[in-house]
This record gives structure tokens, sequence and C-alpha cells, in this order.
């Protein structure tokens, strides 16, 4: 089957005219036929090429209720025909959940109006990482409408919503996702999500969307019942493999091609954030990352809007993110995990599990200077060495942070960092991510130093389902020795207490955490050397006995030059005197944000400054 970047192929949609056409690949089927609910019409489908069945109809209206009726041969064991009756894999809107039937629905009824909208660059991406259930009390795309202004005026460019793709219930994390092109229901569904785009971008914010094209989630995971859509050559941390180069894989790699293209064309987002591509099995010629990028390019160049591809990677490999022509992926950014791991441990995190392979302050430094930490050296975690050099490849193609919803919620409570350190060591940790020559994010609430613990939540209808959820659970913890009872994942509780508080804006520390925030961000912004994200004018000096990390990055004519002591005490640090008019942007000890103010922050002659306990000291100097 052909691609077409300007239209969605498969599954239910509707023409110009708005006949509903359908293509279904069900190589496994020897009949099928589409029931529509509500008028009780079995209309037959006609065999295709390569196992797809194409039906048009004028009979078929947007929100329609309809499955499909699959005679299958299954020859491996009875020999007989069975009829299934199963939703469509590609349905756009599972109003009864994933066990439920589709409902149809046209993609090009939304009226746009963000027609002047191109996208922001992606150097310019402030990131903030939300879920869209606890982000608001109401948990709805509507509601998140509410908040945007709030979001412009902290400074943000870039939302970024954790998946939305139609999970079992009404409280997921959304990984556990089973229709890739259906919008969760509870959240508002399709209409719902096109209207959240539209306004924000009538605001000026992009809007990036979790993916998860590594695995499907368990219930109402039916897709095997149509065709090779798995893979018994691997197996990922969740199951079977989706396949992506085995045999019969074609039509398995067109599904999450059109699903990328669907995103970007049909819902308007600016950025995919694809997880944990690292479990996703491809040894064919063209790595199916490569070529979702092409046709991503091809619809770029179509349309003339900016869309970008960054991915959740644990393997320190660039191939990744260089560019194709060089015998890379092409993807355009990704996370690293590495930055935060030397940070949590830099601020105090006890070195269990993967943190056991980071070295505070020297591991920070070097992720700086080199984005990976491991680029070939030995790891004692892996038992292996581990990674290759980034050279070559620009600040703007990593995404770095304190928290996010992983380090946050996989945790066994999900304690939120800021009942895990100081005030003061919180408002160091966010420095050091905003000064870093990468991309900035923070999850939803660090900003206020929000407490309620965002913990690990689903709502599976399945018991024995759940009970393996809670079994898995409590064994993902055995590394970090904690002999607290694990929270129920499928109780309402466990749900309701991951939502935000936002009542605390405006009490206290934090209120001041959230000014503190908001001037980061400006200066980040505003500042001609940290808004370029130039890996080449960045130089980091780990002072190990001191637990200080001295950052300097600059351009032809400016410099910034950011001290920060991650211990418990103050320290003096040698800067250098040849650094002059060197004038303090920025003291995180300051009384403005409710600091101890004990040093004038001036610089000796001989280059010396001193520096309270858990702080960071942002200089800039416009004569290098």
């Amino acid at each position: 089957m052909e691609i077409n970047i300007l239209k969605r192929k498969i599954g239910l949609n509707f023409n110009e005219i708005g006949i509903a056409e359908i293509w279904l690949w069900a190589p496994f089927a020897s009949e099928v036929s589409v029931l529509i609910n509500d008028s009780k019409l079995n209309l037959p489908l006609q065999k295709q090429n390569f196992g797809y069945w194409f039906l048009q109809s004028d009979l078929i209206h947007p929100l329609d209720e309809y499955h499909f009726e699959i005679l299958s041969k299954e020859v491996k064991e009875s020999k007989e025909h069975k009829l299934l009756k199963r939703a469509d894999p590609a349905s756009l809107f599972q109003f009864n959940g994933v066990n439920g039937t589709s409902r149809a629905f046209d993609l090009n009824a939304f009226q746009w109006t963000d027609e002047n909208w191109t996208g922001i660059n992606l150097e310019s991406f402030i990131i903030y990482e939300l879920h869209v259930g606890t982000f608001t009390s109401e948990g709805k795309f509507s509601s998140i409408e509410n908040k945007l202004d709030y979001l412009i005026s902290l400074g943000i460019t870039a939302i970024e919503l954790m998946p939305v793709a139609q999970y079992p219930g009404n409280r997921n994390w959304g990984y556990d996702g089973v229709f890739p092109f259906a919008v969760q229901e509870s959240y508002g569904g399709p209409t719902a999500l096109q209207h959240l785009v539209n306004v924000c971008h009538l605001k000026g914010l992009a809007v990036i969307l979790d993916v998860v094209y590594n695995h499907f989630g368990p219930e109402g995971n039916f897709f095997a019942d149509f065709g090779h859509y798995f893979t018994d050559k691997y197996q990922t941390p969740w199951g079977q493999a989706i396949n992506f180069d085995d045999a019969n894989c074609d039509s398995v790699r067109i599904f999450f091609i059109e699903n990328a293209l669907m995103w970007f064309r049909d819902f308007h987002i600016d950025a995919l954030r694809m997880d944990a591509v690292h479990a996703i099995r491809d040894f064919g010629a063209v790595h199916i990352l490569s070529e979702i990028k092409t046709h991503v390019n091809q619809l770029t160049k179509a349309i003339g809007k900016k869309h970008e591809l960054i991915v959740e990677l644990d393997l320190n490999d660039n191939r990744y993110i260089n560019p194709q022509d060089k015998g890379g992926f092409g993807m355009d950014g990704q996370w690293i995990d590495e930055f935060h791991h030397a940070l949590r441990v830099s601020a105090g995190q006890e070195r269990h599990g993967y943190y056991a392979d980071f070295n505070g302050v020297d591991d920070l430094a070097k992720s700086y200077n080199d984005a990976y930490v491991y680029d070939g050296q030995y790891s004692t975690h892996r038992e292996k060495h581990f990674g290759t050099p980034a050279h070559g490849n620009l600040g703007k193609q990593f995404v770095v942070f304190s928290q996010n919803h992983d380090q946050v919620g996989n945790r066994m409570l999900g304690e939120r960092t800021s009942v895990l350190v100081s005030f003061e060591m919180l408002k160091l940790m966010a420095g050091a991510v905003f000064c870093s020559p990468f991309l900035p994010l923070i999850f939803m609430g660090e900003e206020w130093a929000e407490t309620n613990p965002f913990q690990f939540f689903v709502s599976h209808s399945d018991k024995d389902l759940v009970e393996a959820v809670r079994k898995g659970r409590k064994a993902e913890f055995k590394d970090f020795h904690n002999e607290s009872d694990t929270p129920d994942p499928q109780s309402e509780e466990t749900f309701y207490q991951s939502k935000l508080d936002w009542n605390k804006l405006n009490v206290d520390q934090h209120k001041t955490m959230l000014n503190y925030y908001r001037k980061l961000i400006a200066l980040r912004k505003s500042n001609p050397v940290l808004a370029n994200l130039n890996r080449n004018n960045t130089n980091a000096e780990a002072f190990s006995m001191q637990q200080c990390v001295l950052l300097k990055r600059w351009n032809d004519h400016q410099k910034i030059v950011c001290v920060m002591n991650f211990s418990n005490v103050e320290q003096e640090i040698h800067i250098d005197k040849d650094f002059k008019n060197l004038s303090p942007l920025l003291d995180s000890s300051a009384t403005e944000w409710a600091g101890p103010n004990l040093y004038s922050n001036s610089i000796s002659p001989e280059g010396k400054i001193s520096i309270s306990a858990e702080s960071i000291l942002i200089f800039y100097s416009q004569d290098v």
C-alpha cells in the first residue's frame, strides 16, 4: 500500500466529499465486514493485495459506532473458521474504551485557525512536561487551556503531553495505550485535542506529544488477530516485540509511519517524543525511525511547517541523532538521562540501582562537556563498556532535566525532588539545568516545588493483570532496598494524590520558587550566551573535594560563568583572574529567593570567590 503524506489512508476515513473509505490490513482473514452498530448494517470489505481489505460507502457517517467482523481460519489449531468481532486497529475514537467498539471520526471536520503558525526553532524549546489527567483537577484537554497563560508567564515555549493514545480505564500514565491512533476519551477525545493544539499555537506555544512505538498495552490488545503485528524473534520489557523487520513487516511499518504523519498533519502537533526507542527491534536495511523521518521530512516540505522527532534513548548511541546522509537515523534530539543521574548524585541521591554508575560532580561536568557521561568506558551497573562519543552533535539535540515523569514516578513512593532535598538544593538543581548548553525540560509542578507525589497508576479491568502489575511494581524496586509498602497502582487514591495542588502557587516558599524559575527561564531566553546552545563554546570543571562545578560558556564577545556548590558548607572557588568585568546575574542564595545571602559575590583580584552551601552563582561579561 502506498503512503499518501497528505492524507491518512489506513483505518476508516472520510474523503473530500464525505464518503467513508476503509483500508484494513487483515491477512489472517478469509472474509471481513464492517458492522455499523446503530443501523445494523453489515457491509462486506473487498480483498486487496498484500492482506488489505477495502470498502467505500456513503452509508457510514461521522460518530457512527462500528466494528469489524472477521472470519478467520486458525490453521494451527482447529482448521475451522472462527468469527471475531474486533474494534478497528487504526480507530480514531474509542468512546467506550479499549474493549468497546470504534467510533467513526472525520479528521477534516475541525476548523483550524492556526494557519499562520509555522512552528518554533528547536533551540528555542523550553519544555513543560505534563500528564493530562493529573495536571488539573478536571484532567481534561479543555482544562489545560485554562492554564496556558500561566505557562506563558512562566516562560514556557513548548508543552509536552504524556501519551494520549487510548488506554484501559480512566487512570494511566499512557504507556499502556492499545490504540495508537485513538485519543483518550476521558481526556476529551480527538476534537478536544485538536482544539487544545489550535489554542496553543494562537498563543505561541508549541506542542510535543509522547508516542509509544515499542509495544502495545496488554488489555484490549487484539492486534494479533488481524495480522503479523508481532514477532517471536525478540522480546521487550513489555513482552513480544512489534514486527518491524520480520516477514510481513511492511504493513506494520506503514501503520506506525501513518501514525506519526497523522499527529503532525491532522492534529498539528509540532514534535513527537518517542518513548524508549532502544526497545524497538529493527535490524532491517532501513531502520523504522529513519523511514519515519524520511516521510516526516516530505510532509514538512509539502506543508511548510516544522516537525521534530525527539527520542528517549538509553544507548548513548549518536547514530540515532546523526543525519541520515551520514548513516544516522535522523532524529532531531534525544533525552539524556545521564545528565539527570549525575545531577541527582551530585545533589545527594544514594547510589542505588543505575545511580551506582555515577560519581556526582565529576560526571556532571563531563555531561556538560560531552553530553554522554558514558561514551566508551566500563559501566559497573551494565557490566560492560558502554556508549560512544557524541562528536559533532549540537546542543539542541539533547534534552536535560532535574525531574521528569519517569524519575519521579519510577520511585516507589513517587516522591518529587522537593521532598528529597533542601529548598536551596532545589534552586541549585534548577540552575544547573537552565545553564546547560542543552534543551531544558521541567516536569509539571516542579516550578513551584510541588510536594504531592507523582505515583504510578492504572485502571485495568482484568483482575489477573492488575495483580501482575502490583507484583511487577514491587519487583521493580529490589535494587533500591526500600522496605515501605508500594502504593497500589490500581487504587483511585494513588491517582488522586498525584494531582497537582494549584493552591500552593501563592504560598510562602512555593511562590518564591515559582518566581525563581521565572527568573531562570527569562535569563535563559534573553542572555545571548545562555540562549545559544553551542557545545563547542562550553567548558565545565569539577572540584571533586569541594563538590563544586565551574561551568563556562561563551561566544565571540560575551561570557557566562556558573559556579555551583553541591556541598553543605560554603566553598571558595578559583575562577580565573583573567576573567574581567564579570557582573553577577543570579545568586540562588540571595534573600530575594529566601536564601541566607552570606556573601557579596565579589571576585578577588586573584580570581577567587566564596559561594554559599547548596547554591549557584551566575556571572556575565560582555568583554572576553
